[in-house]
């Protein structure tokens, strides 16, 4: 069901830092910075051949991701996002198979304007999981 690997998520406390990090030290293609407010996150894109990693940072006070960096203030591995080709009958699959979707259950657009859902660390080996329509 799964596809190929669309990103790794890390979550950052300095954003710009860590974006100069991926540029100038190991010399990746890096993107400008993108707020996605119904996420309540600003991401930077590291374009790799194989895949991407997505530097995230919050984007205020009441993010989602806050509470991940005050338990983590250097940061750290967030989440895994696995491309789908039909993510709505990828989650009716996984609910099925007594996985738990987090929210509300319904795909909400992500970074790249494609419909995505995340399913419960505890479901997937201390993991948190996007899935990403193809």
């Amino acid at each position: 069901m799964i596809g190929r690997l669309n990103h790794v998520a890390i979550v950052v406390p300095d954003l710009a830092a860590a974006a100069e990090t991926y540029r100038s030290t190991l010399g990746a293609d890096v993107s400008d910075p993108i707020d996605l407010a119904a996420h309540g996150v600003t991401t930077v894109f590291v374009v790799l051949p194989n895949t991407k990693i997505e530097l995230l940072h919050p984007l205020g006070p009441n993010s989602p991701i806050q509470s991940f960096l005050d338990r983590n203030p250097s940061g750290g591995m967030h989440h895994l996002c696995y491309e789908v080709e039909d993510i709505l009958a990828a989650r009716d699959h996984l609910v099925a198979q007594g996985a738990r979707v987090l929210g509300d259950g319904e795909p909400k657009i992500g970074a790249h304007d494609k419909p995505v859902l995340f399913l419960h660390p505890k479901d997937f080996c201390g993991t948190l999981v996007e899935l990403e329509q193809r």
